[in-house]
Parts: C-alpha cells; structure tokens; sequence
C-alpha cells in the first residue's frame, strides 16, 4: 500500500513539473519570443504601436507629419553585439545641428520608423536623431526580447558609435514604454559625459512585476509559481531572470539627471510603477503624470505642454 502511495505520489509530482515546464514554454513562446505575434496586452487599447505619434482625428497634422517624414534622408546604421547580434538604426543628421543628439528608443513589438511625431519636433529643435530597432524587433537579429535588460548593453555601443563616428558631444536618451525601461536600465550603467540626461515614457518598474500585472489581467491566474518557471526557461533559452531585469534596480545607481513621464490612465503599465520609479531615482529628477492619457499618450493628448517640458528639462541641463 505504501509503496503504491508514494507511486501515486511521484507520478503527481512528475504531471506537475511537466504541466509547470510546458506552461512556462508557452509564456516564453508568448512573451519573450521574438518571432511570436504581438498580443492583446491588458490596457493596450490605446496601441503601443503609436508611441508619440499624433492622434488619429488629427489627420491634418498626421498627413504633415507622414509627408515630413518621406521627405528626409535617413542614414542605415548598423552595430555588431559582443553576442554577435547585427542590429540596425537609421540616423537622421540636421542640416542645422545644434550639436546634441537624442536616441529614440520604440516599444515592445514595435521598430525605428515609429515615433515620427517625436522625431519631427527634435529634429526642428536642432538634433541629429538616431533610431535603433531593438535586439528582436524590426530589422534587428534576435530571437527574443530582452525587454531593456540586454538592450542596455546594445545601447552603450550606439552611444560610443554616435560619439566616436559622428563626433556628439551632448546626447540625450528618451524612450517609449519597453524602450523607456531600456534608456532606464541603460542609465544605471556607467555612461560617457555625452550622456547629459534620460526621458522615460511609459516605463515598467521590473520585468517580473509587469509580467505579473499582465497575467493577472490576461489570465486571471496568479503569477506563482508559473512566472518564476517562465523566467527560469527565459534564462536558460535567452540567457537572463526576469528579478534581475529591474528598472528600480538600475535607476537606483543612475548618475544622470532622469524625467518620468506616466499616463495618468494607463491601465498597460501601471501609473503607481512611474512614482516607484521616481522615489527610487537618487539624483535630480522630474515626474509629469499626464492627465486623462493612457499608455504612451502623453505626446498625443498634451503635445504643446510634453514638448515644453521636455524641452525646460533639457534646457536646465544645459544650464548646470
């Protein structure tokens, strides 16, 4: 009888690591897979896709934008990953520099010919542009999303190309949603004195806390133990944790000037995960919660307002 029991006993065991080890293959497959088809994320109604781009009523402006945008002449970049990824950007030099840079970093499925709006308004500010598809996305190499984590690595070497080949010497980093977790994380590191300031949109506070708000609301299950088996795959097949990819973490040990920008209706990214962030920030730093904008609207539904404050933050960077 006891030996029958504990048969019972192993062949349970046995059925729930199997049922845990294809659960946390499927949510890989889901979540950090490159080639797997973007999701219905909770509070995605907004579209990530359209990260600072104009609203949709807004034809007008849109058709200035897109006619704008054909017009210029955007430069293929392309670096080689100490992984031995290849990884593309286009750059856009002004014909009127004022001799700083900025580095758009897109969301999670998105690519470098996103954010036109946003492009639009710094190069008419006198920057040179440069916009890098991230590891797994657009023409980028990659199997999966390193979501920042990995990223901040391939950011350095942007960073150190804009330097060493296109001679910047003021460079700022404004990211949208994943690519605001990227700048982030890529914050936390050491950084060249080019490096003068980070404007976060959007950002998550750590993989494993996003991952967890989206299974709760996708799913309706708890996140333990199958996020945890999920970041164990991560780690095996992509090479790193959800726990250690943290934003919190990484803006702890920044030592550049940070500005959060958080819709104060986003429901995808939890508006609380922009105050997190900005109680853990050490140095100068600035939050704007943008009323009545969901995730990533901020540019959409307060344009005149983002780009003053965007701008006003630059500037006092200027000024130190």
């Amino acid at each position: 009888m006891k030996k029958r029991i504990g048969w019972i006993v192993m062949a349970i065991v046995f059925i729930m690591i199997v049922g845990l080890g294809g659960a946390g293959n499927y949510f890989y497959g889901v979540a950090i897979d490159s080639g797997s088809r973007a999701v219905d994320l909770h509070g995605g109604e907004a579209d990530v896709a359209k990260a600072a781009s104009v609203i949709e009523e807004e034809q007008e402006k849109e058709e200035i934008v897109r006619e704008w945008t054909e017009k210029q002449s955007f430069q293929p970049l392309e670096i080689k990953t100490d992984d031995g990824l290849s990884l593309k950007a286009v750059y856009l030099e002004n014909e009127k520099p004022n001799g700083k840079t900025v580095i758009l970093a897109h969301g999670y499925k998105g690519n470098k010919e996103q954010m036109p709006g946003i492009t639009k308004f710094y190069y008419e500010e006198g920057y040179n542009v440069l916009k890098p598809d991230a590891r797994g996305h657009g023409d980028s190499e990659g199997d999966y999303i390193g979501y920042g984590w990995d990223d901040r690595f391939d950011y350095k070497q942007w960073i150190n190309l804009l330097i060493e080949e296109k001679g910047a010497d003021s460079i700022i980093l404004h990211g949208f949603s994943m690519g605001a977790a990227t700048v982030l994380m890529t914050a936390g590191e050491e950084l060249p004195s080019e490096v003068k300031g980070v404007i976060a949109d959007s950002s998550y506070t750590a993989v494993n806390e996003e991952l967890a708000h989206q299974m709760k609301n996708l799913y309706h299950i708890p996140s333990f133990p199958i996020l945890q088996v999920t970041s164990l795959v991560t780690n095996i097949r992509a090479g790193y944790t959800f726990e250690e990819a943290s934003v919190v973490n990484q803006v702890k040990k920044s030592k550049v000037p940070l500005f959060f920008i958080h819709g104060g209706d986003d429901e995808l990214v939890p508006t609380e995960m922009a105050n997190k962030l900005y109680k853990a920030a050490k140095g100068k730093k600035e939050l704007w919660i943008v009323p009545g904008a969901t995730h990533t609207e901020g540019y959409s539904v307060a344009e005149e307002t983002y780009q003053e404050k965007i701008t006003n933050f630059i500037e006092e960077l200027s000024n130190k």
